[in-house]
């Protein structure tokens, strides 16, 4: 194992290491908050991003994404590189997750397509009424959400934040025990209770809130923006449609949204 860096930035631990050929960041805990590998920079590393970025199951195509929590950037990368029409702004509250992810995990500089906001999501995204198609939370603070993301003002705020039709994408533990109270205050501020993804290595839960749209799509319809998803950007979300139906209400022609 290699280290790179193992420094404070905005009173949190940053430590970076390579091993195998993966370079990984860690903030604050030995939970890892991002993920790139060194002969593939701009594939997704992490089985949670990937189930992430299911959301184009929901909503194939986005203009804006709005996105909380930056870690290594690699799912703001991905969208900026791989997706041409969509513009992507992310908030991270710690300047110096920032200038690690520039430094150490290939993240561009600000252009057109591509906005960097320094604050406190829970405070800047109500700031933005209806400004994204999806709204990604992946703020985490010693291995679990930040208290502030889970409150209902803050899902009140993303819903307001979102145009119908949108999607709100949170990544929580999927062994928090208070993911029971997230998931209510969710169902409470968007009127509906989420769609839930469990990742491939089972460790995190991924709820997808819908703002609009229809409340159901049929299976074959989902297969098809899978494996668009795969033609276009690589991406396997086929294998995320049995995860999808052993969670969420459905039948044999239709998963419920």
């Amino acid at each position: 194992m290699k280290r790179l860096r193992n420094a404070l930035a905005g009173h949190r631990a940053i430590e970076i290491v390579e091993e195998d050929g993966v370079r990984v960041l860690q903030i604050g805990g030995d939970a890892i908050q991002s993920a790139m590998r060194l002969d593939a920079p701009d594939r997704i590393e992490l089985d949670y991003v990937q189930a992430m970025m299911a959301f184009l199951l929901f909503r194939p195509k986005p203009r804006d994404v709005l996105m909380v929590g930056l870690g290594g950037g690699s799912m703001a990368r991905f969208i900026r590189q791989r997706m041409p029409d969509v513009r992507v702004s992310v908030v991270e509250i710690d300047p110096g997750v920032v200038t690690v992810a520039r430094r150490y995990f290939h993240f561009p500089e600000e252009d057109d397509r591509l906005e960097i906001l320094v604050g406190d999501g829970a405070e800047l995204v109500p700031r933005r009424p209806a400004s994204a198609d999806v709204l990604v939370v992946d703020g985490f603070v010693d291995g679990r959400p930040a208290e502030g993301l889970c409150t209902r003002a803050f899902y009140d705020g993303a819903f307001a934040a979102l145009r119908s039709p949108g999607v709100m994408v949170a990544n929580f533990m999927a062994d928090d025990g208070k993911i029971e109270r997230h998931l209510d205050r969710i169902e409470r501020s968007f009127g509906r209770g989420p769609t839930l993804l469990l990742a491939q290595e089972e460790d995190n839960l991924i709820a997808f809130a819908h703002r609009g749209g229809p409340r159901r799509v049929a299976w074959p319809e989902l297969k098809s923006r899978a494996r668009a998803a795969n033609a276009l950007f690589g991406l396997r979300l086929e294998e995320c449609l049995p995860a999808l139906r052993q969670r969420n209400p459905h039948t044999t022609r239709f998963l419920t949204l």
